[in-house]
């Protein structure tokens, strides 16, 4: 069927999408995807909702554990919308330390590495744009009736929580805690993903890949996610966060400081995951790819949970 399909483009400039140039469109898109759906679920929650009257008030959200679940699963289906999108071009990385961690011990290719990096960050950027274009109204309308500090532009940490990550008050602006987090869940995510798609293992089949991707994800917000956000994506904070601090958030984006809670946070989610993701892959293959690896080199494929293979007298 999809041969059938007439490109829109020309046949002279078609050629190029065939290599990287189509690659990073199709990460773009997968994280512009992943942005729009994800950011799109936080500003339901923190400005929609409240303001359109469907809370007890203009400023009232997270009375409750429901409010969290909602972003965790915005996001886990954000993420299973852009693996879907892109996946069949790029393998949907829409992750940039997800690139890296293949880079290190999946052999993609270093020359692909920084193209993808930035086409991510631009879908993200992206994304965050059209989220805000959506919901300018509602978020202006938060901002206007919340109480507390906000910025020369009348915009707050709360409406910036809507696009990019910051800490919890309990780190009292140390850096050690939400580092130590952004590493530990995104070793978590690049770990798990790396188990559900190699083949040696009990991959997902019938590309149902994606979806347990995205619970994977879920899995992390609900078990890591209040401490800083889970970004666990430098693309996710960093190109939202762009746009925030284009668009009026000022210092809360860059350089991410809030006077008495934190300060020059900007740059934790990002060398946070990417140092997570290389633990992640290298941790599975440590444990889990080099014995899959040793029995295929010695020709053994025992089941699962014997240490050698079943004799006929011991069935």
């Amino acid at each position: 069927m999809a041969v059938e399909i007439k490109p829109l483009v020309k046949p002279s400039r078609l050629r190029r999408r065939a290599g990287l140039a189509g690659e990073c469109l199709a990460e773009f898109l997968g994280t512009f995807v992943l942005i729009s759906f994800g950011c799109g679920v936080v500003a339901m929650t923190v400005a929609a909702l409240p303001g359109s009257g469907r809370t007890e008030g203009p400023t009232t959200f997270f009375l409750g554990a429901g409010d969290w679940l909602l972003i965790t699963w915005g996001w886990c289906m954000a993420v299973i919308l852009g693996i879907y999108v892109a996946g069949g071009v790029s393998g949907a990385h829409i992750n940039p330390a997800v690139t890296l961690a293949f880079a290190v011990r999946r052999k993609f290719p270093w020359v692909k590495v920084v193209p993808y990096w930035v086409s991510q960050v631009l879908g993200a950027l992206a994304g965050a744009a059209l989220v805000y274009a959506v919901y300018h109204d509602a978020i202006n309308a938060f901002d206007d009736a919340f109480e507390g500090p906000k910025t020369a532009d009348g915009k707050t940490l709360a409406s910036f929580s809507i696009f990019a990550t910051f800490p919890a008050p309990y780190f009292n602006g140390g850096v050690w805690g939400p580092l130590l987090d952004q590493i530990v869940g995104t070793a978590f995510l690049v770990m798990l993903v790396v188990a559900i798609i190699d083949l040696r293992n009990t991959a997902v089949k019938a590309n149902l890949g994606p979806l347990v991707i995205g619970f994977v994800v879920a899995a992390i917000g609900m078990s890591f996610g209040a401490n800083a956000g889970y970004a666990i994506n430098p693309a996710r904070d960093f190109g939202p966060r762009l746009f925030t601090w284009m668009a009026g958030w000022d210092g809360l984006a860059f350089p991410g400081s809030l006077a008495g809670a934190f300060s020059d946070y900007w740059w934790i989610p990002i060398v946070g995951p990417l140092v997570g993701g290389v633990i992640g892959v290298l941790v599975y293959d440590l444990f889990i790819g080099d014995v899959l690896h040793a029995r295929a080199q010695q020709g053994e494929e025992p089941e699962p949970g014997r240490t050698r293979p079943t004799t006929s007298e011991e069935e």
